[in-house]
C-alpha cells in the first residue's frame, strides 16, 4: 500500500525555550520540520479530501502550541509536537525536528529529532 508523506519544512516560530534567565525572559527563534506519513490509496483513488491528512490543521496546531507555551527543554517541545502529528488515527509514522539557531557558539544551530510509529491494529 503506497504511503503519502507530508513534510512541513522550516516552519520558523518564536517561543520561550531554555533554562537560563535570558531564555526564560525572551522569546527565541525555533525552526520546526515535521514529517507525517499515512496510507495514500484512499486519497488518490477517490480525490476525496475526507481521506487526506489536513496539513493546514496540523501546522496551525504546531504554531499555536509552540507560540503559546514555555519550554525548558527541546525534548519537551519536540515530544509535544510529535504527539500533535500523531493525533489522527490514519497517521502511521511521524518525525519532528526542532532546531534552535545560534544556541551554541560557533555552531549554526542545535536540534533534536523524535519519531513515532503507530503499530497496526489487529
Amino acid at each position: 500500500m503506497p504511503e503519502a508523506q507530508i513534510h512541513i519544512k522550516n516552519l520558523r516560530l518564536r517561543t520561550y525555550i531554555g533554562s537560563n534567565e535570558s531564555e526564560k525572559n525572551n522569546k527565541q527563534d525555533v525552526v520546526i520540520n515535521a514529517w507525517i506519513q499515512y496510507p495514500a490509496n484512499h486519497t488518490y483513488n477517490t480525490d476525496n479530501i475526507e481521506h487526506a491528512v489536513n496539513y493546514r490543521t496540523i501546522c496551525k496546531a504546531i504554531i499555536a502550541h509552540t507560540e503559546n507555551n514555555r519550554f525548558l527543554l527541546l525534548e519537551k517541545l519536540t515530544a509535544e509536537l510529535l504527539d500533535l502529528c500523531m493525533q489522527q488515527e490514519c497517521v502511521t509514522f511521524a518525525k519532528v525536528e526542532v532546531e534552535k539557531p545560534h544556541a551554541l557558539r560557533f555552531a549554526d544551530s542545535v536540534s533534536l529529532t523524535l519519531s513515532a510509529i503507530r503499530e497496526p491494529q489487529n
